[in-house]
C-alpha cells in the first residue's frame, strides 16, 4: 500500500540538553513523529563531534549546526533541501546561540537559544541577566528591520511571556524568565517583527501551556509546575498555512529525558 504524499512540512523544535547524551531520544522522536525539519538547542557538543552520520542514516541529508563543548549549541536537521545558511553573532559574544537556514521552499528558518539570565533579575548586578536583555534587544532591532515574509523563528527563548505560561504568575513575577522586563521585551520582538505566536493562536491564553519542567521536581507530572520557555513563531503571511501545533509532553517521561519537550507544527507547502 502506497503512503500518501504530504502536502505540508512538519517542523519541530526541542531543547535536547545534550544531543550526544540523548541521541537515541532524538532518533526515536524523528522516526515516531515523521519530522521533516528538527531544530535543536543546547546540543552541547563541538561541531567535530556532532552525530551527523546517525541523522544522515535515517534520511536527514541536510544539516546545519554550531556547537561548543558543554554549553549552548544549535542545530537544524532537515529532509528538505537547505539552500543557504547563516548566523548572527549576537552581543559579539561568539557563542553558539543562533543559526538560520533558507529551505528550498523559500522559508527562512531561525533557530535560537536565548541566554537563561542567571538568578538575579537585575542588569546592574547580574552580568548574565544583562547579557540576556541585550540579546533580546538586539533581536528586536534585527527583526523589526527584517519583517520579510516566509519567516519562522523557533527555539528556547528562556521566557514565559503570558500569565498562563507559568504555573503561578504571582509567585514567579520576580523570577528570571517571567519578569516584566523579559516578558515585555519578548512580546515586542513578536509585534515589531510582525510575527505570530503559533501555540498561543491555537491554544487560548486562559489555558495553561508549558514546555519545561524542572529536574528538581521529581513529581513534576503531579505538581505540574511548568513554564512555556520554548516557542514557535511565524510571519503573518505563513500563519494561514499552519495546519496544527502540538506540544509533546510525553517525551518528558522518557528515560533520562531533557527537561524541555518538543513543539511540532505542520505547515502547508
Amino acid at each position: 500500500m502506497f503512503k500518501e504524499q504530504r502536502i505540508y512540512m512538519r517542523i519541530a523544535t526541542w531543547n535536547i540538553n545534550s544531543v550526544r547524551l540523548r541521541i537515541q531520544h532524538v532518533l526515536r522522536y524523528l522516526k515516531e513523529y515523521e519530522i521533516d525539519v528538527l531544530c535543536l538547542q543546547e546540543t552541547k557538543t563541538p561541531d567535530e563531534y556532532f552525530p551527523r552520520k546517525e541523522f544522515e542514516n535515517i534520511g536527514y541529508k541536510y544539516q546545519n549546526y554550531r556547537g561548543e563543548k558543554s554549553y549552548n549549541g544549535v542545530a537544524i536537521l532537515s529532509k528538505i533541501k537547505i539552500i543557504d545558511n547563516s548566523y548572527v553573532n549576537w552581543c559579539n559574544k561568539g557563542d553558539t546561540r543562533h543559526i538560520c537556514v533558507k529551505l528550498e521552499n523559500d522559508v527562512e528558518l531561525h533557530n535560537f537559544y536565548v541566554p537563561a539570565g542567571g538568578d538575579e533579575p537585575d542588569v546592574l548586578i547580574n552580568p548574565k541577566f544583562e547579557h540576556k536583555i541585550s540579546f533580546l534587544n538586539e533581536m528586536m532591532s534585527f527583526f523589526s528591520k527584517n519583517t520579510n515574509t516566509n519567516k519562522i523563528l523557533v527555539g528556547d527563548m528562556n521566557i514565559a511571556p503570558l500569565e498562563n505560561d507559568v504555573w503561578s504568575h504571582k509567585q514567579l513575577l520576580n523570577v528570571v524568565s517571567h519578569t516584566p522586563l523579559e516578558t515585555d521585551t519578548l512580546l515586542k520582538i513578536i509585534s515589531k517583527g510582525e510575527l505570530i505566536d503559533v501555540m498561543r493562536e491555537l491554544v487560548p491564553s486562559d489555558e495553561k501551556l508549558y514546555t519545561w519542567w524542572s529536574y528538581r521536581n521529581r513529581n513534576w507530572e503531579i505538581s505540574d509546575r511548568g513554564r512555556r520557555l520554548d516557542h514557535f513563531w511565524v510571519s503573518k503571511n505563513l500563519f494561514p498555512q499552519v495546519k496544527s501545533g502540538v506540544i509533546h509532553k510525553n517525551t518528558r517521561s522518557w528515560e533520562r529525558p531533557s527537561d524541555h519537550v518538543p513543539i511540532v507544527v505542520d505547515i502547508n507547502n
